[in-house]
């Protein structure tokens, strides 16, 4: 059996790297984590991590991106022939799910602190999550019927759940009540804002 080629086991270790990355940065938060302390979990030396990501920031937007690459799955899973409010509901369950079940990838494409620039290439993230949102915002504004509104009230309900999973991420020692009746009743509440006759 042919060894595998050299562009699959870089992008092997390329995954690797990322994956150690985002466990390190669970852990122990982004300021805190060095790239020797990614390149030893690794079993590489720093030069070979440089080789696949110029410095940590990197490997943290190569993270964002690839979160939102995630969840932009999960959202366009849904069934877009739902009626329009059991698809918003359902969005905003997919996204929900997806931070509780992929918390490390959470942290690092909504909560990591990183400058939106062309330095940091943060800016390559924020494009990546904007594209995940538009998926909200044409659902919201199928559901309204009107761009405008569908606009600030998309940012409204992406604000909500994020600051559901935010809570549930940061806070887990808070007795929260059963959290399906919990995420069920906060969506009852942040969609009944937004009816419209088309649901």
């Amino acid at each position: 059996m042919a060894p595998p080629a050299k562009s699959t086991r870089s992008a092997d270790r390329r995954e690797q790297i990322l994956d150690e990355a985002q466990r390190l940065f669970l852990e122990h938060g982004l300021d805190s984590t060095t790239t020797r302390q990614i390149a030893l979990a690794v079993g590489i030396s720093q030069p070979s991590l440089y080789a696949h990501f110029a410095s940590r920031d990197a490997i943290a937007v190569e993270l964002c991106i690839r979160a939102f690459g995630f969840l932009e799955r999960r959202l366009r899973s849904v069934d877009q022939s739902l009626p329009s409010a059991q698809r918003l509901r359902e969005l905003c369950r997919a996204y929900i799910q997806f931070g509780l079940e992929e918390p490390a990838a959470y942290r690092v494409a909504f909560m990591a602190e990183i400058a939106v620039d062309e330095e940091s290439g943060m800016h390559r993230g924020l494009e990546a999550g904007l594209a995940t949102f538009s998926i909200l915002r044409e659902a919201m504004t199928a559901h309204l019927g009107n761009a405008n509104e569908a606009e600030v009230a998309a940012q409204s309900v992406w604000a909500g759940i994020h600051g559901l999973v935010a809570i549930f991420l940061t806070r887990p020692e808070f007795p929260f009540i059963e959290p399906g009746k919990l995420i069920e009743t906060h969506l009852d509440r942040l969609l009944a804002t937004h009816s419209s006759s088309a649901a």
